[in-house]
């Protein structure tokens, strides 16, 4: 029931979008689903999505609609669409882009920008019909650079006490309209697509502190950040949302070069609970993957100079070229240029693995490419080359263990999950289309960690899917969701236990502007209902969309 406690067989009623009873029931009723030997679950809270461009073009909120997310929360790590001045759009874009790897095509020709200020783009929102509730968030990025202009995206100086005063009270107007919080980012991998480092990097503890008095003054939402965690980056953030007298909830994720370092950024989440300071470490459930093919925004071969002339063809007829000519295939793998990239796949072959049927998201070091040419005394390119060009599909691809996999097995997630303060998140739905297909974490969640792994143990079912519901839900101040109980808002998934599953990720080119992106589908729910409305049936939607946009965090009772 998303509490936690342990799986029952019972009835459930719903009226008017809420659950009215839970147990023995009896009475008529305009419709009844039996359920029996099947799954019965709140519908999940997705709280680490992208979807702030996608919102405004696109009602059915694929893929997360595809794997029985009924709310989804956006606005995450610091970029965003709003606030915004006119003539400023272009920025937002690029920085979209370049953070979260979304195409500024796509983007440019989706969103209209009828709004400027934060309320506004809440309003503009709630024009579109949608098949789930979605909830955003104030972006750090967008709000600095509204406020300071040009100057608060080259790092070169700091915010006039003028401008943080604007900040505050920007941050406090955008939670009085409905915000669920502020998010910043704070990690060096956050770039515009120019290059340009996110503008909420270089903000101080008196920039942070501008911001923290708006949730404060407001009283509502919580502070949303990703950071590299170096030294005293969560005293700084704990220190903010001390004075915000609001939560934190930052992103807990094992990094290749400092694979220890997320337990200090727990031991610090520890802490600031200890001192009355509620706060959360957003984990994963697998590695984080970075999918790699001839057609995806990372491919191993795209600096070749012999690839470059393949470019203009379509894809099957540059694969059809490749297999025909022994040489050109000889170059690719024999002839690879010495550049940054190169030398960044060279290094990845060594945590890079077949992502083919059955799915393996867990694999063993031996599997890697790096491991599999050494056996075979061949070149990991001749590896990589073999498996795009001869694979079983339209697009093969290979999957990059890029973070959250740097001993070659999921025991650190399983650590992670296992801690009293973290909940489900960083799956990034909406972003990173080409490169990342992890917005299907929810599905993977509850097969793999409860049923399907075979290199550790089993973890609890119940556990597992209160870490995504009920918890998720009650981090951003959803009182009324995540559990199914007497009063709450009726969303729910029935699934088929035995067959929840994920099929395997695939290219679509359906965004604005023919735009591409990795999809991934599920198997294995029966329904799903949003406000008790049913809006998907074994995997086709229905057409319904009775999703909502969420107005703010709620008092708990």
């Amino acid at each position: 029931d998303g509490t936690g406690t342990p799986r029952k067989i019972a009835s459930i009623s719903i009226k008017n979008g809420k659950i009215v009873e839970v147990g023995d029931i009896f009475g008529q009723a305009k419709r009844i689903i039996d359920a029996k030997d099947k799954l019965v679950t709140p519908g999940w809270v997705d709280i680490h999505t992208h979807y702030d461009g996608q919102a405004t073009w696109d009602s059915y909120l694929t893929p997360s609609s595809w794997h029985g997310v009924t709310t989804s929360v956006f606005g995450n790590c610091g970029v965003g669409f709003a606030p915004v001045k006119k003539g400023s759009e272009k920025y937002l874009i690029n920085l979209m882009e370049g953070v979260e790897d979304i195409p500024g095509s796509v983007l440019a020709e989706g969103i209209n920008f009828s709004w400027q200020s934060f309320p506004e783009y809440i309003d503009a929102l709630e024009k579109k019909p949608r098949i789930m509730d979605i909830g955003t968030q104030i972006p750090h990025g967008a709000l600095r650079f509204y406020v300071m202009g040009e100057r608060g995206a080259d790092h070169k100086e700091k915010p006039s006490e003028e401008e943080i005063d604007k900040m505050t009270l920007l941050t406090e107007e955008g939670l009085k309209a409905g915000a669920l919080g502020i998010s910043t980012s704070r990690t060096t991998k956050h770039k515009s697509s120019d290059g340009t480092l996110t503008p909420s990097l270089s903000a101080d503890d008196k920039e942070l502190a501008g911001i923290a008095e708006g949730l404060k003054r407001a009283n509502s939402g919580l502070i949303q950040c990703n950071s590299d965690m170096g030294p005293g980056e969560m005293e700084i953030l704990i220190q903010a949302a001390q004075h915000s007298r609001r939560p934190l909830s930052v992103l807990l994720i094992q990094y290749n070069d400092f694979p220890d370092r997320w337990r200090e950024t727990l031991k610090y989440i520890k802490q600031a609970n200890s001192l009355g300071i509620k706060t959360t470490g957003q984990v994963g459930s697998r590695p984080i993957g970075v999918v790699m093919g001839f057609n995806t925004s990372v491919n191993p071969f795209s600096s070749h100079s012999q690839w470059k002339q393949l470019k203009h063809l379509s894809s099957e007829r540059r694969i059809e070229v490749i297999k025909k000519d022994k040489e050109l295939q000889r170059i690719l793998v024999n002839e690879v240029p010495e550049n940054n990239h190169t030398k960044w796949i060279n290094n990845a072959f060594k945590r890079t693995f077949k992502l083919e049927e059955p799915l393996n998201y867990e694999p063993t070091h031996d599997e890697s490419i790096f491991s599999i040419a050494k056996l075979q005394s061949k070149s990991p390119w001749d590896i990589a080359l073999d498996h795009f060009i001869n694979g079983k599909n339209k697009d093969n691809f290979l999957m990059h263990t890029f973070e959250n996999y740097s001993e070659n097995s999921l025991n650190v997630i399983e650590e992670m999950l296992l801690q009293e303060e973290t909940i489900c998140g960083v799956g990034d739905a909406g972003a990173h289309v080409a490169t990342i297909c992890d917005a299907s974490y929810p599905t993977f969640m509850v097969p793999f960690w409860s049923r399907d792994r075979k290199r550790g143990r089993l973890l609890n079912l119940e556990y597992l899917i209160s870490k995504q519901t009920l918890k998720t839900a009650h981090t951003f101040g959803l009182y009324d969701r995540g559990v199914l109980s007497s009063g709450m808002k009726a969303d729910i998934n029935i699934i088929d236990y035995d067959k929840i599953s994920l099929t395997l990720p695939s290219l679509s080119y359906d965004l604005p502007s023919g735009g591409k992106r990795l999809v991934q589908k599920s198997v294995g729910y029966d329904h799903t209902f949003v406000a008790g409305i049913e809006v998907s049936h074994k995997g086709e939607f229905t057409g319904e969309l009775p999703g909502k946009v969420i107005r703010g965090s709620q008092k708990l009772n």
